[in-house]
């Protein structure tokens, strides 16, 4: 008789680890915001800047882009910062640029005018699913940038979180231990409107049938719809304590 298999802290298959957001956490930052998936800490930083990119000269429109880069000490065993590195990894670029994609996706350029907005996502703690958490802590730090824009250039909130199979069986939002074990793996990124901007999944114990993988989606657009549900409810306390 097969055990089922018992998440760390016995989380519901379907159940999102906790998730705390803070907003309005920098200073000088235009937009900023520190998001907690369990273990996995982010802060992320929006700088928004008059001028735009050289291709995008005379062309009437904004830019959103991320740099993401993780802490020494964020991981059990300290590493080497990148930037002694002369260049960030393979690694660092491939999560920069989904970010800096992801969160394209949630703004008007041509309405964002002849700007840009800079997303930084520095990990402060890395537990699973960093780049989901700077996703989904980046379109908030993205919202608080731009809370005086009138008209607003964001179309739509923009979120990601994990889904894949461990010892056989599907789970949301991994953390490390699951992570390092799952058979499947499959990051998520999607709007509000339920469409998809990025689907990276791969097979690591088992290959997957195509009936898994759409278990998986919907799973993954379940656990999207409540951190937009998350999101909304720290932007709406955040503009709440503005007017106190």
């Amino acid at each position: 008789m097969s055990v089922a298999y018992e998440r760390p802290g016995k989380r519901a298959h379907d159940a999102l680890r906790p998730i705390e957001i803070h907003v309005g956490v920098s200073k000088f930052a235009e937009g900023s915001c520190q998001i907690r998936f369990g273990d996995t800490e982010v802060l992320c930083l929006a700088t928004v800047e008059e001028s735009v990119p050289r291709h995008l000269l005379g062309k009437e429109q904004g830019w959103v882009t991320a740099e993401y880069a993780m802490l020494p000490r964020s991981t059990p065993e300290r590493s080497r910062r990148e930037s002694l590195e002369g260049r960030p990894g393979g690694r660092t670029f491939e999560i920069q640029r989904l970010v800096g994609r992801s969160l394209r996706a949630a703004v008007d350029l041509k309405a964002l005018g002849s700007r840009s907005v800079i997303i930084d996502c520095d990990v402060i703690q890395a537990d699973g699913g960093t780049r989901t958490a700077a996703i989904t802590g980046g379109y908030i730090a993205l919202a608080h940038a731009l809370r005086h824009f009138t008209p607003t250039p964001l179309r739509k909130h923009v979120a990601a979180v994990s889904a894949g199979f461990v010892k056989g069986e599907l789970v949301l939002d991994l953390e490390y231990a699951e992570d390092s074990i799952a058979d499947a793996d499959v990051n998520v990124v999607a709007t509000s409107d339920g469409e998809l901007i990025e689907v990276q999944g791969t097979a690591e114990g088992r290959p997957f049938s195509r009936a898994d993988f759409d278990r998986v989606l919907e799973l993954s657009l379940k656990g999207i719809a409540q951190l937009i549900d998350a999101q909304r409810q720290a932007l709406k306390q955040t503009k709440t304590a503005a007017r106190a």
